[in-house]
């Protein structure tokens, strides 16, 4: 019997939008190189991975080049799934176990609410490269636990920008995000993730999804919706 694999668009409330993520829901667990394998064969932004563990489900995350400890939109879709297939009862928590700890999800009404680590930057130097490969000149740059952050002057540049990505692929990064306060779109602020080093040009879901943020001491809770959009079966 082959092995269920479903794609869901995460933070998007409708087909096409968002950023789409395959999810595994498995018996037991599987071994890395296949896990991987899967996550290149799927060729999106993330692959998810998961298999019942204590009180919840051991979840890992996959791009289609390398593991990676956080995402947001595939742990969205992975709650999305065990609610929508019958894994978990609509009401009840999906309690995640991750290389980051653990993380919850909680349905309300249409939306879900993640309860994710918050990861701060602080003030940094801008790694050698970075300008150049973003092709303008920062404004502040921080660094977090994983990524650099770049704030520039007005939600048009974050828009219209147009980095070069092999020149970014070679910077010391694991990811770049760009962002700005909005002014125009009725938001709060805009933002863009680039991640080419680790097999993701640029997250889908910056331009096509909608995130809604909270910071409660040094957590983040991170609400958004998913559709499910293609079931397969991995043979």
């Amino acid at each position: 019997m082959g092995v269920p694999i479903v794609q869901v668009d995460a933070f998007a409330n409708r087909p096409f939008g968002g950023n789409p993520a395959a999810v595994c829901v498995l018996g037991e667990p599987r071994d890395e190189a296949w896990m991987q394998n899967v996550a290149r064969e799927m060729n999106l932004a993330e692959t998810a991975f998961l298999h019942p563990e204590n009180d919840g489900y051991r979840l890992r995350w996959f791009t289609p080049a390398s593991e990676v400890a956080l995402c947001g939109h595939a742990t969205l879709a992975s709650a999305h799934v065990l609610w929508e297939d019958g894994h978990l009862p609509s009401s009840s928590q999906a309690r995640f176990h991750t290389q980051s700890g653990l993380l919850t999800a909680d349905r309300r009404g249409e939306w879900i609410d993640l309860d994710f680590p918050a990861t701060p930057p602080t003030q940094a130097p801008a790694p050698p490269g970075l300008a150049a490969a973003l092709r303008v000149g920062p404004g502040w740059v921080g660094r977090s636990k994983f990524d650099y952050v770049v704030e520039l002057d007005s939600e048009d540049a974050v828009r219209g920008l147009k980095p070069d990505l092999l020149a970014l692929e070679r910077v010391d990064a694991r990811g770049v995000i760009v962002t700005s306060r909005a002014t125009t779109s009725g938001y709060d602020f805009v933002s863009r993730f680039f991640a080419p080093r680790v097999g993701v040009p640029e997250d889908p879901v910056t331009g096509g999804g909608v995130v809604r943020v909270k910071l409660v001491g040094d957590r983040v809770i991170l609400g958004g919706q998913a559709v499910t959009v293609l079931r397969g079966e991995l043979v």
